[in-house]
């Protein structure tokens, strides 16, 4: 980090980042890119995966053909990404995908498309398609004005009450006669499959006792409205205990999210505007109000790229309408917690420590370091994406870690996919500004050691991403600690623009390679360009401010 009051300059010697960096790509693309383009998951398998418009083809001939349902002229149906994260968790956990997959993955897929018919009604109809067979792996009624799903939440002897009023008295007898064409279609023998609904109790479901894998069991799940046929879902079952800790698993997580991540980012929200008022002499009020600006324009842009997700669980667009006003008001929050990281963290560093961690386009050499920085933010992420890859095995021997699918966050279910590594500018602008930038000099303050500041720091950053579908869940803030520290020691080294340069880079080849797996030209040059895009910002900020150096001093 330089002097406040010198000559803009990054000294480092490029050669044992080089080698780092290159051992570090290479141990991303064995461990990460490699065995995700070979897995045995659906979600990843681009190249056999039928486009959306051919689900909705398949989905529009059973609507048709199988059901006689009259389609709404005039509407487009909406095709998600939908998955049975709780079918595919327990898979992963008992290393059972690849055996599964062999068995029964064509016939009872985890990952679909939902292919969505909605009617002038209010009324809907959702049919999921095998993403690379096109068979049809169930479908359901949504009926307007039912209260079906909210029945659903309940619990015990309350929600078995409220299905059944929903039902509208339907016997037993009824139900089997209304499931058997679809069990008949099926090519299911009716007199093998065991029935595990009794009188008296919602729904009707069975089990086919030649179908298991594990302690999971093929079920035939079947559910009624008003005397008719809402669902019919053939899926495998989880097993209780399996389903118990992943529930304990996300309620650990979600408090570790609340108090360790959301109240101590709130602190240093309240400090950075204090701090900011202190330094004040120190600092400028001008410089953050872009970054704070881009950075609200970044998760409006995100939260409007997932209307499919909203639109998929039937939302109305009221409802949608509120989302997006919640999403302005969130945003604008974390804008402003931004904007003073960045005012309150500068005027620290430049006050106690005379040093320049963020250095100003008017200073001298301004170009030729921001040039520095991205080429070694594009070293350091390298070497950060190895030895994420090695944290990832070693999670794996120690800890037995897995994760699961999540629908709600995958690229698949984005009204533009291509807007996705947006994502990664929002990240490593506002989290380094917080966590680093203002972080560690306002957390040294109190423990006077700059180790245990950005141990610190790293910690309340970590623990915000334990929500992710990964168990158990200590496993990401472990991994993200790790990781934490080394953007610690780039900020503390480099300072903010290459920690910056770092997170971004790293953050956009993930993303990219999300992108260049989905079987789709346009998001696969997508994918290259937001790669290469921190370069291409680099390089245009260097020439600009390299012009406009040489047009404010004219040679004489």
């Amino acid at each position: 980090m330089n002097k406040a009051g010198q000559p803009l300059k990054l000294q480092s010697n490029k050669k044992p980042l080089m080698v780092l960096g290159a051992i570090g790509l290479i141990l991303f693309l064995i461990f990460q890119v490699f065995p995700s383009t070979a897995s045995d998951t659906l979600e990843v398998k681009a190249p056999e995966m039928i486009t959306k418009e051919a689900a909705a083809e398949a989905a529009e001939r059973f609507v048709q053909e199988q059901l006689q349902y009259s389609i709404a002229p005039g509407k487009e149906p909406l095709v998600t990404y939908q998955s049975r994260s709780d079918v595919y968790g327990y898979l992963s956990k008992e290393k059972l995908l690849t055996e599964y997959n062999k068995k029964f993955e064509s016939k009872y897929p985890y990952d679909v498309y939902r292919v969505r018919f909605d009617q002038n009604d209010g009324t809907a109809l959702n049919v999921d398609v095998h993403m690379q067979n096109k068979g049809i792996a169930g479908f359901s009624y949504d009926i307007a004005g039912s209260s079906y799903e909210g029945a659903m939440l309940q619990m015990g002897g309350v929600r078995t009450q409220m299905l059944l009023m929903i039902e509208g008295g339907i016997s037993l007898a009824e139900k089997e006669a209304l499931a058997a064409p679809w069990l008949h279609r099926a090519g299911y023998d009716t007199s093998k499959l065991e029935q595990i609904t009794g009188e008296g109790e919602p729904g009707l479901k069975y089990e086919d006792p030649e179908a298991k894998i594990g302690d999971s069991r093929l079920q035939l799940n079947f559910s009624f409205e008003d005397r008719q046929l809402r669902s019919y879902e053939p899926v495998f079952s989880v097993p209780s205990a399996h389903t118990a800790y992943v529930e304990k698993q996300t309620l650990n997580a979600t408090l570790l999210t609340l108090l360790g991540y959301g109240l101590f980012t709130l602190v240093l929200g309240v400090l950075a505007i204090v701090y900011s008022v202190k330094t004040s002499a120190h600092t400028s009020f001008k410089r953050g109000i872009f970054l704070a600006l881009l950075l609200f324009v970044i998760q409006m842009l995100n939260t409007y790229n997932l209307l499919p997700v909203f639109k998929a669980d039937g939302m109305s667009d009221a409802s949608i309408k509120g989302i997006m006003i919640f999403y302005v008001g969130y945003s604008l929050v974390f804008s402003a917690l931004l904007y003073f990281s960045l005012v309150g963290g500068n005027g620290l560093w430049r006050k106690e420590d005379g040093l320049n961690p963020w250095p100003r386009a008017k200073e001298p050499g301004y170009g030729v370091y921001v040039l520095e920085s991205m080429k070694l933010g594009y070293l350091w992420a390298c070497i950060l994406l190895g030895v994420q890859s090695l944290i990832f095995i070693a999670l794996g021997l120690t800890l037995n870690t897995w994760s699961t699918t999540d629908a709600s966050q995958s690229p698949f279910n984005m009204l533009y996919p291509w807007l996705f590594p947006l994502m990664a500018w929002f990240a490593g602008i506002s989290e380094e500004a917080v966590y680093r930038l203002f972080g560690i000099k306002m957390v040294k303050k109190i423990v006077r050691n700059t180790f245990v500041a950005s141990l610190i720091t790293s910690i309340i950053w970590a623990l915000g991403h334990t929500l992710y579908p990964i168990y158990p869940v200590i496993s990401r803030p472990i991994e993200l600690v790790i990781i934490g520290l080394l953007f610690s020691f780039i900020f503390l080294r480099y300072g903010y623009m290459t920690a910056v340069f770092s997170h971004v880079v790293f953050n956009s080849i993930l993303m990219g390679f999300s992108l260049m797996m989905m079987n789709d030209p346009v998001n696969l040059w997508m994918g290259i360009f937001y790669i290469i895009l921190p370069a291409i910002v680099g390089y245009v900020i260097y020439k600009f401010n390299t012009l406009k150096k040489e047009t404010a001093y004219p040679s004489i």
